[in-house]
């Protein structure tokens, strides 16, 4: 059995009361990775592409207000 198996079934096992917690938990560690990646994609100059072509639609007047 894999380590992520026994976590999969660690996780069924758990009660309604801890699940709820475990969900919370993961949600926020989920967020705090995306938030890394983008920070370190930024940093590497992958997102400067799409920061220039979404400059350039602005100002080419295709965007809209929100």
């Amino acid at each position: 059995m894999t380590h992520l198996e026994q976590i999969e079934i660690q996780v069924q096992q758990l009660n309604s009361s801890d699940f709820a917690k475990f969900r919370v938990w993961f949600r926020e560690h989920d967020w705090q990775e995306w938030d890394r990646q983008i920070e370190q994609d930024s940093k590497s100059g992958k997102l400067k592409m799409l920061a220039e072509k979404a400059l350039a639609d602005h100002t080419a007047g295709r965007t809209k207000h929100l």
